[in-house]
């Protein structure tokens, strides 16, 4: 798949405009925030480029590819690359961290396509440490700066820091975080498969794609629950969930999965529950990482163990659901949104 974004962030490495992995000696190393491999990535030294990455997919193609990825970045560098995400707290959180990482003199360089805030990106990095260089080519833009103590402002980097800091929401229910997906609410989707779900669900459970644990803390509380597993492809999420959850549960176990959950389970259950997501970074509708949770859910559920799933009305699950389970039904419709449960063949 194309990456416009990442294609463009290399640009400057390529034309010279920054001479770092021409130039600069074997044992200094570039820090990549938001790091995702892509074609262009094969162009650079692995061995001298620290990946960050909080992403499970993005993290297992990384290294993968035989570069270093890590969910937490220390330390200083000369060069820092960024792919900002398209959040603005979190984005700006990001910038924060880049130039702290970067330190005095090292370089920042980041790159977003033109619709996902190419322009505000470009202007927030601009505001926090100034700007000396830019390049436009596959409808993205790429801006670096080289970063000094003069130009800085110290009181917006200390304050774009704690942006995306985990927080107290719904009075203090659950602690989220800005960049999660709907974090400071609980969407209207995981509330109809709530309010949907049977009065028992009897045995292990996994929630695929948790979030920070909204799902999971409701599932807990249904009859005949003894465990559940929250899968979740996201760490800074899964991180909340376990906060959310550890010590809250009572009898019922739990355990928090950093996964690809589209790449198989862990265990056997006899039940699932799930909102999948249903986009990857873009706006268009990506309705194979759902089918990718069904066929997982499908693999990992004992003979007669039930799928509960909720999902936009629009997204064309039914045929995988049908492939995967001996029968679906769907139990609620309701605000543009449906609730489903498939039940496995009993052998």
């Amino acid at each position: 798949m194309k990456d416009p974004a990442l294609d463009t962030l290399l640009l400057p490495f390529e034309n010279g405009s920054i001479d770092f992995f021409e130039e600069g000696s074997a044992d200094q190393k570039a820090l990549f925030l938001r790091a995702r491999m892509g074609f262009a990535m094969n162009a650079l030294d692995k061995a001298r480029v620290v990946c960050q990455q909080t992403f499970a997919s993005d993290k297992d193609n990384l290294e993968r590819a035989g570069f270093t990825v890590t969910p937490d970045a220390s330390g200083t560098y000369p060069v820092v690359m960024v792919l900002p995400p398209r959040q603005r707290d979190e984005a700006r959180a990001l910038m924060a961290q880049a130039v702290k990482s970067a330190g005095e003199g090292g370089i920042v360089i980041a790159s977003a396509s033109n619709t996902e805030g190419a322009k505000t990106a470009e202007s927030d990095l601009t505001k926090l440490a100034g700007n000396t260089g830019k390049l436009s080519k596959n409808k993205c833009r790429v801006f670096w700066t080289e970063i000094s103590n003069d130009t800085i402002d110290q009181q917006l980097l200390e304050e774009w820091s704690q942006l995306d800091a985990p927080r107290d929401i719904l009075e203090g229910r659950f602690v989220s975080r800005p960049g999660v997906f709907a974090w400071d609410h609980i969407d209207k989707a995981s509330q109809l498969l709530v309010k949907t779900l049977p009065d028992r669900l009897p045995g292990r459970g996994a929630d695929l794609g948790s979030g920070f644990g909204y799902l999971s803390s409701e599932v807990v509380k249904v009859s005949k629950v003894k465990a559940v597993d929250l899968y979740e492809a996201e760490k800074r999420a899964l991180d909340l969930a376990e906060k959310n959850l550890k010590g809250k549960t009572g009898e019922v176990a739990t355990d928090f999965i950093w996964q690809d959950v589209t790449k198989g389970l862990n265990r056997t259950y006899d039940f699932v529950v799930m909102n999948p997501p249903f986009h990857a970074g873009g706006k268009q509708d990506r309705a194979d990482i759902g089918q990718g949770f069904i066929k997982a859910a499908a693999k990992a559920l004992r003979p007669s163990g039930h799928l509960w799933m909720v999902a936009n009305r629009h997204l064309p699950y039914e045929a995988t659901l049908d492939k995967v389970f001996a029968s679906y039904e769907i139990m609620a419709d309701q605000g543009g949104y449906k609730v489903i449960r498939a039940i496995k063949a009993n052998k």
